[in-house]
């Protein structure tokens, strides 16, 4: 008997904006993965605390770094440091190149570091080859691939 354990991306951006097009990006292209979303670093600790075991769990979290009040760093170090999320793996989607804000990131544990491109069609090429790698083909503890088309 098969069991399909439903993947859940967690998108994580203060800007209502930017999060309506990586949804719009993402439409159809990740099948078997549901895509929540959390606006700002407040919201996404939140989420993750009332989300840390089970089907719930992110298998993902696409994480801004330039965010007010609680910023993709704060983020980051949280998950890292809560043992029920550590293993989650994050991957930043910022804007900036600065050379300081990827180091930072990798230091603070990011799994990858992924700047946003300015064009839709990049965009939305950008995250569906994200989702393929990090929900389709690579294996973290406990949640088999899915398969992605």
């Amino acid at each position: 008997m098969t069991h399909q354990i439903e993947r859940h991306l967690l998108l994580v951006d203060d800007n209502p904006n930017d999060l309506e097009l990586a949804l719009e990006a993402l439409r159809g292209s990740s099948p078997g993965a549901q895509v929540v979303t959390a606006q700002g670093g407040s919201a996404a600790l939140a989420y993750l605390e009332a989300h840390t075991q089970g089907e719930s769990r992110p298998s993902l979290i696409l994480l801004d770094l330039k965010m007010p009040q609680v910023d993709g760093l704060s983020v980051l170090d949280a998950i890292r440091g809560n043992s029920a999320l550590h293993d989650i793996p994050v991957v930043i989607l910022t804007t900036s190149r600065e050379e300081s804000d990827i180091r930072a990131c990798y230091k603070h544990g990011a799994n990858g570091y992924l700047v946003k491109p300015l064009d839709f069609a990049s965009f939305a090429s950008t995250l569906r080859a994200t989702l393929g790698f990090w929900l389709g083909l690579n294996q973290t503890p406990g949640t088999p691939s899915l398969q992605m088309a």
